[in-house]
């Protein structure tokens, strides 16, 4: 018998995208479980340093979020639209897992009909929505990562901007790529080569992705953003807070000190 292993290596597309959902679909609850309460019900971070929207207003002062439509890509549990509706934005949450929206229902259920999220199961690849809908739209280290034609998201979030319309994303610092998954001062000698774009993946016992996450320089993104029409902004890159005490995964005060964790992509649509 074969056993489950982990690597960097190429993978059919079919496999990606597969993985994109049974991954998600399958560890949900856990995931909402270990993570819940840095991630809230109804908190906007844009990361694991904890830089909020009500601090940065990335997508525009707090005071003018009303009736502005919103769309969230890789929603997860869509605590982020559900501050965004708290402050009444028309926003309407979408992910390709089936089992990432039950948790954002779960999450809805005690909640008023108004102040509810709309949510859409949807490939961020492939968006059921007409062309110039919204002001804006976003994703907080969702949907980017986890499929290998990227640029195709790009592209329909382009298409279904407004003139005007901004698209703000969150991903791992394309640096952190270098470094072990250790967010002690362990993790801060590099192992692998910045440009070594194989996408991390993890095999079951019969050979096939049940995960896969994928590296993108910071070149890659800039160039992803401008070959749809959009003109880069700005990019954030949070220092770690002292005061955030939090480990997640490879994310931790200890290597947060030093080496950039997250980096936040800022375009608009001409």
């Amino acid at each position: 018998m074969n056993e489950s292993r982990i690597g960097y290596e190429h993978i059919p597309q079919e496999q990606a995208s597969h993985a994109a959902r049974s991954w998600w679909d399958e560890n949900a609850a856990e995931y909402h479980a270990d993570n819940g309460q840095f991630l809230g019900e109804a908190r906007f971070v844009w990361g694991p340093e904890g830089l909020t929207e009500q601090q940065a207003q990335l997508l525009g002062p707090t005071d003018r979020l009303v009736d502005k439509k919103i769309l969230e890509l890789g929603s997860g549990a869509a605590q982020c639209s559900r501050w965004l509706r708290a402050h009444g934005a028309q926003v309407v949450a979408t992910d390709y897992s089936a089992g990432m929206l039950a948790q954002a229902q779960i999450y809805d259920e005690p909640l008023p009909l108004a102040r509810r999220v709309p949510l859409i199961q949807a490939d961020a690849r492939a968006l059921p929505f007409a062309d110039d809908s919204f002001d804006a739209a976003f994703t907080s280290f969702g949907a980017i990562a986890f499929v290998p034609d990227a640029e195709k998201i790009h592209s329909e979030v382009a298409r279904v901007l407004k003139p005007g319309g901004r698209w703000v994303f969150s991903v791992t610092h394309p640096a952190r790529w270098m470094f072990p998954d250790d967010p002690t001062l362990r993790g801060t000698t590099i192992t692998r080569s910045y440009f070594a774009r194989e996408p991390y993946v993890e095999f079951n016992e019969s050979g096939h992705a049940e995960y896969a996450e994928y590296h993108r320089t910071v070149g890659d993104h800039i160039r992803h953003i401008t070959a749809s029409g959009l003109v880069l902004r700005d990019l954030i890159e949070p220092e770690w807070p002292a005061d955030n005490t939090n480990v997640w995964g490879g994310w931790g005060p200890q290597r947060g000190a030093l080496l950039p964790g997250t980096a936040i992509f800022v375009a608009d649509k001409p």
